[in-house]
Order: C-alpha cells, then structure tokens, then sequence
C-alpha cells in the first residue's frame, strides 16, 4: 500500500529570507502595538538573501519566489480565490484550498498555477516562495499520482491570532499602511488513494492576508508556524 502524501501544508515549513514575512514569528506574541505586526508582516530580512531557507521535513519544491507556472497552464482542481472582502472568510476558503489536492485530474504545474492566482498582486508584500513550498517535488508528485492521490479539507474555524487583536486595539490606524491580517484557521484533511486507501488528519494553519477597502482579499503568505 502507497504511503499517503499527508498534506500540502507540511512542505511549507521554511520560507525563503529573500520575501520572509515574519508578522507570525514567535515575536508576535509580545507585540505591543498594530504598527509593528505591519511592520513584521511587509518586512524583508537582508541577511542571507543569496540563500534561500529548506523546508524543514519533506522534500523541497524546485519553484523559486520569482518563478512559477503561468495561469495558462490552467488550474486543475484548484478552486479560483472567491471574491470575499473579510479576511477571515477569505482566509477559511484559502486553507481549503491549501490542504486540497487531486493528481488524478491536475498536474503539479496546474496545482501550482492554480495557488498562484490566490496571490496578492502587490509584489511589495507578496512570499511566493512560502506558497509555492507546499507543493511536492515532481517526482514526489508524479508518485503521488501513480496511486490516484487526492485530498479534500473541511474548515472548523478561524480567528485572528490573541496578539494581532491586541495589537490592533492598540493602533487600529497602523493596518491602513498594507491592510494585511493575520488568520488561524483549523480543519480537517480527508486524504484518499486507490485499492481503497484513505485517512484524514486535524490541520492548522496560520495565514497572512491582504484586504485593502473596496477590493476583493488576497494570499500574502503562509506562517512558518501556528500562531494561537
């Protein structure tokens, strides 16, 4: 019996210093103020940009944070990023998607063309790189599909993370520089193969994303971590 692929998210783990949005980091917690959280969330880090960081478990996606697959390659059963104006809404479709996948219909270039369209198109602030990580080698992927692999997700709940409430009470005039949100989001991935084979998993993840007024919300990036 193949061994499942347990979840996109498990290969995001380590982002890229090169666009490091670092809003989630373990310094959220003592943030005192919403001027800050955008700070972290927008900020690069200069150190080490010639080398990006390995994802910590699973094999290391070959799409850099300035390449990926064109939309022409079509998105497979990726679902489009619906047009909702409220993060956490926004946030809860982004996850299900991220923890979604069928190799049987959508190739690795598809799943990754399909995840780009989530992106923010403000380069400024966008981490391709801690997006594009979530998907599997081609060879992983290739096996993936020789057994008919794919995954479906259900979202329980979502909520901004105790610290980014705080901090927007603090200064709820600093979000209006890049209106990017932090969101937690927990669910369930059911995954399924051939000959029978099936399991699910709870799963949590940690996202930032943009909703500027008037405009429909978009993916900034991915948190290293879960952030409570």
């Amino acid at each position: 019996m193949p061994k499942p692929f347990p979840s996109l998210s498990g290969y995001g783990l380590g982002w890229s210093t090169r666009r490091r949005i670092t809003v989630l980091a373990t310094g959220l917690a003592v943030l005192l103020a919403l001027a800050v959280v955008v700070a972290l969330l927008t900020g690069r880090t200069t150190a080490g940009d010639s080398q990006a960081a390995a994802p910590s478990s699973g094999p290391s996606s070959s799409t850099s944070a300035s390449a990926g697959p064109r939309a022409s390659a079509g998105a497979g059963s990726v679902a489009k990023p619906p047009q909702l104006a409220d993060p956490v809404a926004f946030a809860k479709a982004a996850a299900a998607t991220l923890w979604s996948y069928d190799t049987r219909i959508t190739s690795r270039d598809q799943q990754l063309a399909g995840m780009r369209a989530w992106l923010t198109a403000e380069t400024k602030y966008d981490d391709w790189s801690s997006i594009a990580a979530q998907v599997p080698d081609p060879v992983l992927w290739s096996r993936m599909a020789d057994h008919d692999q794919y995954a479906t997700a259900t979202v329980t709940e979502a909520h901004y993370p105790s610290a980014f409430k705080q901090a927007l009470a603090d200064d709820p005039s600093a979000i209006t520089e890049a209106y990017i949100y932090a969101v937690t989001v927990t669910g369930k991935q059911q995954i399924a193969w051939k000959k029978g084979g099936a399991g699910a998993e709870d799963r949590s993840i940690t996202l930032a994303v943009q909703c500027r007024p008037n405009a429909n919300c978009s993916l900034v990036s991915i948190a290293p971590r879960v952030v409570p």
